[in-house]
């Protein structure tokens, strides 16, 4: 994969936040392909349950514990339309490194907004009880959180 030189401030950030979140403690595997087709599969269909506005489909990408706290698809969908902009609406959805961290799977997706400005998305994933991959976080940072 080819880095264009605006990603490497946004990747950087994010290993500086892994290391000060003390996730980065261990180095970083690469999992098999095959996961990050499945990783990959489950946040597009959720960013394309978001742009249908399509609550139900989009919380159940969500992990059982994300599902729990919310409680209902139109609250997720409340929550994610107010506070992850660049994800519920967005323009183009660029993924980047899916890595194992501490026994965690993290996928990036760099994100531009309607209104053009970039954000990185740090999503945890989990499987679920079926073996499903299932979106249980997804941290957003802004081009100025990452001092870019």
């Amino acid at each position: 994969m080819r880095i264009h030189s605006w990603r490497l401030p946004l990747l950087a950030a994010f290993v500086v936040l892994l290391m000060i979140s003390g996730i980065g403690a261990q180095a970083a595997d690469r999992p098999p392909a095959s996961e990050q087709t499945n990783v990959q599969t489950v946040i597009k269909r959720q960013l394309s349950a978001f742009l249908r506005d399509d609550a139900g489909a989009a919380f159940a990408f969500a992990s059982p514990m994300i599902q729990e706290l919310f409680r209902n698809p139109a609250t997720f969908l409340a929550m994610v339309r107010t506070g992850y902009p660049q994800v519920y609406r967005h323009r183009r959805a660029d993924f980047g490194e899916l890595t194992l961290v501490n026994g965690k799977l993290v996928q990036l997706v760099i994100f531009t907004g309607t209104d053009g400005h970039k954000a990185l998305a740090v999503y945890t994933m989990v499987k679920d009880k079926t073996g499903a991959w299932r979106i249980n976080g997804c941290r957003l940072l802004q081009k100025g959180e990452l001092g870019a």
